[in-house]
């Protein structure tokens, strides 16, 4: 019993309270650009990619870059299993361990890392880091695959072939079409026109409505490069939050009543307000996170359940059992349950809603002016010659704008 008793403090102890995980994403959010470096475990997988993000929009581009670089060599292979994982969950809750990429993070990080090396004018880590970017993401649309099949198979076996998951209409794949435009632009700038073809028909196959990526694609059918064109990539607003909803219910634990909890994610659509005029969006950034979300929101519901059941027998056996201490086991026991009942909430907080393009001929005048509703929000100073790729996140009325030469 001592034993046991030594298990149910620790798991107390390990324990992470969901709703404080809330708080401190939502500080990284309100601090966007600014404070938001150190918030989690120094060498966790989350603070990796807020620091990185971090470093990136304070102009520390190899900071950045090494960060992401760090994070790359920890998630190597994040679609396998890991039965410890899996076990430290089930014990002590979603937030005992570190937190799991979503398969699009790892996505994103590519895609940063290949603005970071268009910006130190790393042309051959950029060639490098596409063609990683491609293969990763044609293995994890293979994982996806999976995942879509083992999720039908479970909702059978539990009978609940009748609940509909909903699907918010994106990639199947779970490409990132903003990865994919920005490559077909750096192989079409430097002369590449069988590469800039290929990703640019990728892009285009995402979002076929996107007239930017079009009038690029017949540029690379014709063999002809760009003259004097800014490709601005704007970020804006902030991709959906997880919160934790528990559902409490009594139960009678011999002659003792207790309690037992489930407890899931559910995510929050954020709002975004700022459209730039004459942009089209090349990444619903929010229809990517769903679209991977509800898969594994499948698992997590399965899982929960099994766990509730688990605690449920745990409770019981401690108020029923023949010991003197019965009593006090069995509110340790339900201290110990509810405590490692919490949900994962944690995500790569700082990512965008949305991504758009604007695709304009350099004006020569030194400035281009990016508006809202015809209103100024920028001007950017772009030299008076040449291509030029602009990156620019917008959010919580705090800008960066950085300007790279192409190839």
């Amino acid at each position: 019993m001592l034993k046991l008793s030594r298990f149910l403090i620790i798991g107390i102890l390990l324990s992470a309270c969901s709703a404080t995980v809330e708080s401190r994403l939502d500080s990284v959010r309100g601090n966007y650009m600014t404070a938001n470096e150190t918030q989690f475990d120094s060498d966790g997988n989350l603070d990796l990619l807020i620091r990185a993000d971090k470093k990136f929009h304070d102009g520390d581009i190899a900071g950045a870059d090494a960060a992401y670089e760090e994070f790359n060599k920890k998630n190597q292979d994040i679609t396998s299993g890991d039965f410890w994982r899996e076990a430290a969950n089930f014990a002590f809750g979603a937030n005992a361990n570190d937190y799991r990429p979503f398969m699009m993070d790892t996505l994103f990080v590519s895609y940063y890392q290949l603005w970071a090396a268009i910006a130190d004018g790393r042309w051959n880590d950029a060639r490098v880091i596409i063609n990683q970017s491609y293969a990763k993401q044609q293995d994890m649309a293979i994982e996806y695959k999976k995942l879509i099949e083992s999720n039908k198979e479970q909702i059978a076996e539990h009978g609940e072939t009748a609940k509909q998951i909903e699907r918010w209409a994106a990639y199947g794949d779970i490409m990132n079409p903003a990865l994919m435009y920005l490559s077909g632009i750096y192989f079409l700038t430097s002369g590449d026109f069988a590469d800039a073809e290929t990703y640019l028909e990728r892009a285009h196959g995402m979002v076929p409505s996107n007239k930017f990526v079009v009038a690029d694609l017949n540029l690379a059918e014709q063999k002809k490069r760009p003259q004097n064109t800014v490709w601005f990539f704007i970020e804006t607003g902030f991709a959906p939050k997880l919160t934790e909803r528990r559902i409490s219910l009594p139960f009678f634990a011999g002659n003792a009543l207790s309690w037992i909890t489930v407890a899931t994610s559910e995510p929050i659509l954020l709002g975004d307000d700022i459209k730039i005029d004459g942009a089209q969006q090349i990444a619903n950034v929010d229809a990517m996170f769903m679209t991977e979300y509800n898969e594994y929101h499948v698992n997590e519901v399965l899982r929960a359940i099994v766990a509730a059941a688990g605690r449920t027998a745990l409770q019981t056996t401690m108020y029923n059992s023949n010991s003197d201490a019965a009593m006090l086991l069995g509110l340790m026991s339900l201290v110990y349950s509810e405590s490692t009942t919490n949900a994962e909430v944690r995500t790569w907080a700082t990512l965008p809603k949305n991504i758009s393009v604007l695709r304009v001929a350099n004006n020569k005048s030194g400035l281009i002016d990016l508006r809202s509703s015809g209103n100024v929000v920028a001007k950017v100073g772009v030299p008076t010659d040449g291509n030029y790729l602009v990156y620019v996140r917008i959010a919580d009325g705090r800008q960066d704008i950085k300007v790279m030469k192409t190839k």
